[in-house]
């Protein structure tokens, strides 16, 4: 008697081909299971305050006809409109230009080279002087730096 141990050979038929294809269902299902929990964890892990913020009904103020622009030049000299001003005679020479009325606007502007505390200092003498609503100027459209 004689037997066959290796399966090759005569009329067996048990041969199966060799499969060089890589079966990619399992990774599919895997990739949709994970697809489906980020995008149910993904809400849940942004930070979200809650908050109830107000609405505003205030419309954009229009520009006076004739605005009053107070100026701190390079040298850190004062100029209220196109008027040289000394900083001692700052108070006198608003309400001489506003006929005393401290509630206008004034718009402040400053060269680039003032130094933060100069223009603190300048805002600091228009408050003293009664003039609180101080609105600063700066270039529309200007780049960031």
């Amino acid at each position: 008697m004689a037997a066959k141990l290796n399966g090759r050979g005569g009329g067996g038929g048990d041969d199966l081909e060799v499969n060089h294809e890589i079966n990619v269902t399992p990774f599919i299902d895997v990739m949709l299971v994970l697809l489906i929990i980020f995008m149910v964890a993904a809400p849940l892990a942004t930070v979200d305050v809650p908050v109830d913020l107000p609405s505003t009904t205030a419309q954009a103020q229009p520009r006076p006809d004739k605005p009053l622009f107070l100026t701190v030049k390079q040298d850190l000299s004062l100029n209220l409109g196109e008027a040289v001003v000394p900083r001692d005679g700052l108070r006198a020479g608003l309400d001489g230009v506003t006929g005393g009325d401290r509630e206008q606007r004034v718009f402040l502007r400053a060269d680039k080279a003032v130094s933060y505390g100069d223009l603190m200092e300048v805002m600091n003498a228009l408050r003293d002087a009664g003039y609180l609503k101080i609105a600063l100027v700066g270039l529309d459209g200007a780049p960031a730096r």
